[in-house]
């Protein structure tokens, strides 16, 4: 039963090595989801820019129109108006990139965290089989001495 002690230390050895290989894959795998849903929110925040810029200028082309139909000139109060609408369109321009950059960068962040994770893992693998050949070794020279 004493030899076997230090075959089984080294299988664990083995395995711990092993696991650590695997849970570093795993959060790997998961770094490059968390990266492939940055570069899909970059698309989201330009599709959602592209979305309000086609709404905006429905609602400016319908202002104008307004404008127009009930007789009032391109100045004074309604050029504020429209002068007002631009800017606040440029504001909500702003907000979206913001955000979407903010839920991008979140996601990056996440990425970097799982292969840290990762990095982790498959040391704390390696130190788990360096402890368990250390323990096959130590079996070893014990079963010498006795023997």
């Amino acid at each position: 039963m004493g030899a076997v002690t230090p075959l089984l230390q080294i299988a664990a050895g083995q395995q711990a090595n092993a696991i650590g290989k695997f849970n570093q894959s795993v959060a790997n795998r998961n770094a490059t989801i968390a990266e492939q849903e940055a570069a899909q929110q970059e698309k989201l925040t330009e599709f959602d820019i592209a979305k309000f810029n086609q709404s905006f200028e429905q609602m400016e082309g319908t202002t104008r129109v307004s404008l127009a139909k009930s007789g009032v000139e391109l100045s004074g109060t309604a050029l504020k108006i429209l002068q007002s609408n631009a800017e606040q369109a440029e504001l909500q321009r702003n907000v979206i990139e913001y955000n979407g950059k903010v839920k991008q960068n979140q996601k990056l962040e996440e990425a970097n965290f799982s292969r840290m994770s990762g990095s982790l893992a498959r040391m704390q693998g390696k130190q788990a089989q360096i402890g368990y050949y250390a323990q096959a070794g130590s079996s070893l020279l014990t079963m010498a001495k006795m023997g």
